[in-house]
């Protein structure tokens, strides 16, 4: 089954909510994988202004044209 996600709310913090497409929703939060990242890329998005800028493009969650994204099944899963 190919999974994709329709909808993104910001929750707060590092938490946002995922809507996909087969109805699951989650709620992942993205702050032990940010604090811990190594490359500067991706720890800016601590910035909580610049970490709510995400998008869904072709049903992927994004950040600033695919510069941070994750497996959709991944967070179907809820792993990140």
């Amino acid at each position: 089954m190919v999974v994709s996600i329709e909808k993104a709310d910001y929750k707060g913090e590092y938490v946002i909510n995922l809507r996909f497409s087969d109805g699951l929703e989650r709620n992942i939060d993205f702050r032990s994988f940010l604090q811990s990242a190594k490359n500067p890329m991706t720890k800016k998005y601590l910035d909580k202004e610049l970490f709510k800028t995400f998008t869904i493009d072709y049903g992927d969650l994004i950040w600033n044209d695919y510069e941070m994204c994750f497996p959709v099944w991944d967070l179907h899963e809820g792993r990140i």
